[in-house]
């Protein structure tokens, strides 16, 4: 599979398009927990308010292209908290993703994301097939080894959302833009996370 990867980054690039990987992840009010110093005996406990329930999910791109700086488009999605309510992205939320990346990124698309049933979505299956500057490719069933979003979310984790007691989830929308952010204009982090998957996109 790696090889094939490789194969459509040569294929992506001999057309001039942008090789993109996608990947969805759903943030909650109860913080991921990190490291840290106390008294020997005494476990620092961090109250959080709000409804566990409450959570955000972001739908990311990291985008690549030979001679071109690494890019990562996103777009989120709130959960209200109801049972009646949403909790994950329609094909049309991904429709939507794609547009916004190909109207930044200015040139044609290869997206390479999972076999969600929504991204086989019939709908968004013909109407990815009426866009010349889209064609989609999928991984295998389950490999997020090779998706370079997931250390986008290890990022995000790890740094700007460790060890944070969310009074709103407002605050954790806060917080969650401003780690995006500031990964958006570091590509060499964005490079980082393609190079731990062990892939690798040529001219």
């Amino acid at each position: 599979m790696r090889g094939n990867v490789a194969l459509r980054g040569r294929l992506a690039a001999a057309h001039g398009a942008w090789l993109v990987l996608e990947d969805e992840a759903a943030f909650s009010m109860t913080p991921p927990h990190s490291r840290t110093w106390s008294r020997r005996g005494h476990t620092p406990v961090i109250r959080v308010r709000g409804r566990p329930r409450r959570r955000v999910s972001i739908a990311a791109l990291t985008c690549y292209k030979p001679g071109e700086r690494s890019r990562l488009v996103y777009r989120p999605r709130r959960d209200d908290g109801r049972r009646d309510g949403h909790k994950s992205f329609a094909w049309t939320d991904y429709r939507d993703l794609l547009i916004a990346a190909h109207h930044q990124l200015g040139g044609p698309l290869v997206p390479i994301w999972d076999n969600l049933n929504v991204h086989k979505a019939a709908d968004l299956r013909k109407w990815a097939a009426a866009r010349d500057w889209l064609t989609i490719h999928y991984l295998p069933p389950y490999a997020p080894d090779l998706n370079p979003v997931e250390g986008i979310w290890s990022l995000l984790r790890r740094g700007w959302l460790s060890n944070i007691a969310f009074s709103t989830p407002e605050h954790l929308m806060q917080r969650i833009r401003r780690g995006l952010r500031h990964i958006q204009y570091r590509s060499d982090l964005i490079d980082g996370c393609l190079t731990e998957t062990g892939l690798t996109i040529s001219p």
